[in-house]
């Protein structure tokens, strides 16, 4: 893990997950990825069908034209984040969401600890189902966005463009649309879990508590300590 900050500690036991960066790229992609998923179902005849048009700022979510006008400004904004995301971390070397050897099985071994079955392992950083479900996040962002972009080329700039890469583009859009949806509620709903709260504070503060980090992730604070430890310029993963 590179570039690990050397003052990972406050005050109040706290201890340094992500970056005020790092939250920012989070917060960007999270709301204009709920922003496309509520106008690409504001282009479907339903807002006005159950009075969304009535509520406080949403009348526009009726005309099909105002909502596919905001489903480009947000997807703008979502692949623009969502590519510095990948330059970004690509750019510092930062592998520790890449799946590893072993992240399947161990992610099925740590669900059945939920159920009482066994003791969860020592963690990294990010646990072995973050990085199974990242993966599979960023598979499915990345269909959208090929597939998004070559609708937007239909519409606005080629109305002829064959009939058959229409079809395709469209019903990957729609289906992993779908996939989208069930990811971030699957996403928000493994917080819910009781082992996995502790780390709500880090998406809104970017720290969590260091009794946590220590009992669930003592080799992500290995890590640290090397980082810190380690003469100026020397790598660890």
């Amino acid at each position: 893990m590179n570039n690990m900050p050397r003052q990972t500690l406050d005050k109040k036991d706290l201890i340094v997950r992500h970056t005020i960066l790092e939250l920012i790229e989070h917060w960007v992609i999270a709301l204009s990825g709920i922003l496309l998923i509520l106008t690409g179902l504001f282009e479907l005849p339903i807002a006005k069908r159950y009075y969304i048009t009535e509520l406080p700022l949403l009348a526009w979510s009726g005309d099909f034209f105002t909502s596919l006008k905001v489903h480009y400004a947000a997807s703008v904004v979502f692949i623009t984040a969502s590519c510095f995301h990948v330059i970004y971390h690509g750019l510092l070397g930062e592998r520790g969401l890449l799946p590893r050897k072993g992240d399947i099985k161990e992610s099925i071994a740590v669900i059945k600890t939920f159920f009482g079955k066994g003791e969860e392992p020592p963690f990294h950083k990010y646990l072995p189902e973050q990085r199974v479900a990242y993966l599979g996040m960023a598979g499915i962002i990345a269909v959208l966005i090929v597939s998004g972009l070559m609708k937007t080329y239909k519409n606005l700039i080629d109305p002829q463009m064959s009939e058959t890469l229409t079809l395709v583009a469209t019903w990957l859009h729609n289906i992993f649309f779908v996939f989208f949806v069930l990811a971030v509620i699957m996403h928000v709903g493994a917080l819910v879990l009781k082992p996995n709260r502790p780390m709500v504070r880090g998406i809104f503060t970017g720290r969590v508590r260091l009794d946590y980090a220590a009992s669930r992730h003592p080799l992500w604070l290995r890590e640290i300590a090397r980082v810190e430890t380690a003469e100026p310029g020397a790598d660890t993963q």
